[in-house]
């Protein structure tokens, strides 16, 4: 695309915001990566208030008409619903892009998300509006899963362009850091407001304050991306082709096979990623001896090893391979399934193990999980093809992962979960092995 018509899909405010971060200088990688942390640590901390409160909150304050395990079900359901509504928010949203900018799309996007998640503060009771109250959850929950495919920024595949040649495992690590930092921030309020107000008084009021915090957060992230969305470098791969939006049909018609490749590629870390965050908590809330506080605290613990693991996962990545830590880390999830979730109920030290072995993998897994096959796209079909993987991904190897394994569980005890997680890691070693042979084959 060249850059008169490049210019004319800006809007005037996005090309002001271009003048003024104008600089002499090459943006550095370092100052990407802060961005990218930002952005992502408000997504996943919107995503972890909504996650915590569908155990903590939601159960009894929406789906009170029925026992515990049974509300916990209904609540796990509507999460999913943010998964499903991705795609659909990034059809919407990619269309905004090529007509009005990528800064004008992601404004309206995360206004959406924080608007969306700081909305659910309000939200009444079941013991006072009825069944409107889950229709009000459901709508909200799937703003913000249009809001998050619609947040897709291309600042990831920024920061891998400007990444040194040696160091790409590492930098491909870098926006996956988000995931553990925002489970940090959002299990420590409600931690701390779990222990400083009685039951009646959290379900009450003092749940809603983090849906408060995330509209500031989402705020401050905003201005974060904006800043790089605007800067030349930015505008320059955009006109290149490198960062430009294509139609998102024809992206899925003519690329459907890396697509496939990506969305399963990382099923083993996805399939995890949920088994050690939500539903843990959801089992040990309905079966455990360990109070919810105790083991957000848990969680917290957890998710500081992960983030040691994405580091190591980042450097090991840059010696060995991407594809190899990939590969090498589906098959210890496998290990890992066949023994974990029984420790879920072996009591305080197996809760422990649980959580800070499946933390360890994660870590490993998840930090190069992003974007695997992302390089086979031609460059007119990456920023698009890339969005559409992350979100198949999630859809698939996560989505309803807290409903499928609670159900499993509460059915036919822990073991079924890591039958349910042998599964995603054998999707994820297939994925790579199919890879692998289709691009020794050239095709």
């Amino acid at each position: 695309m060249t850059a008169p018509i490049a210019a004319s899909n800006s809007t005037s405010l996005e090309r002001d915001a271009q003048v003024l971060n104008a600089r002499d200088r090459r943006i550095a990688p370092g100052e990407i990566a802060i961005g990218v942390i930002i952005g992502r640590t408000s997504e996943f901390f919107d995503f972890f208030v909504y996650a915590i409160a569908s155990v903590l909150v939601f159960p009894s304050l929406i789906f009170p008409f029925v026992d515990a395990i049974t509300g916990t079900l209904y609540s796990f359901a509507l999460f999913a619903l943010a998964f499903v509504a991705r795609p659909i928010g990034t059809l919407v949203f990619m269309a905004i892009d090529r007509a009005h900018g990528r800064g004008v799309k992601l404004t309206i996007a995360l206004f959406l998300l924080g608007g969306s998640t700081m909305a659910i503060a309000f939200l009444p009771a079941y013991a006072q509006i009825g069944a409107t109250a889950i229709w009000l959850l459901a709508i909200l929950r799937v703003g913000q899963g249009v809001a998050l495919g619609g947040a897709w920024d291309g600042l990831p595949s920024l920061l891998s362009l400007n990444a040194p040649e040696d160091r790409r495992g590492w930098y491909a690590m870098i926006p996956q850091l988000g995931a553990p930092l925002g489970l940090m921030v959002a299990a420590a309020l409600f931690a701390f407001f779990m222990a400083t107000l009685s039951t009646e008084d959290f379900l009450s009021w003092g749940w809603r304050y983090p849906f408060f915090v995330a509209f500031a957060i989402n705020v401050v992230a905003l201005f974060a991306r904006l800043r790089l969305v605007a800067t030349p470098e930015f505008q320059e791969l955009f006109e290149s082709r490198e960062l430009q939006p294509s139609p998102a049909f024809a992206t899925l018609f003519r690329q459907w096979r890396t697509i496939a490749l990506g969305a399963f590629a990382p099923l083993a870390s996805f399939a995890l990623f949920h088994l050690v965050t939500v539903f843990p908590l959801s089992w040990v809330t309905l079966y455990g001896r360990e109070t919810p506080v105790t083991f957000l605290v848990i969680e917290i613990v957890g998710a500081v090893v992960g983030v040691l693991a994405m580091l190591a996962s980042g450097l090991i990545a840059d010696r060995v391979g991407r594809r190899a830590v990939l590969g090498v880390s589906a098959v210890l999830i496998g290990a890992y399934s066949g023994f974990a979730p029984q420790l879920l109920g072996a009591g305080s030290l197996g809760e422990i193990v649980y959580m800070i072995a499946g933390f360890a993998l994660l870590g490993l897994a998840f930090g190069q999980s992003s974007g695997a096959v992302n390089a086979s796209f031609p460059s007119e079909y990456r920023y698009t093809g890339a969005a559409i993987v992350a979100n198949s991904a999630w859809l698939l190897g996560a989505g309803f992962a807290p409903l499928v394994a609670l159900f499993l569980a509460s059915q036919f005890g822990l073991w079924s979960v890591g039958a349910y997680l042998l599964s995603g890691a054998a999707c994820t070693l297939a994925a790579l092995g199919i890879n692998k042979e289709w691009a020794r084959r050239g095709q």
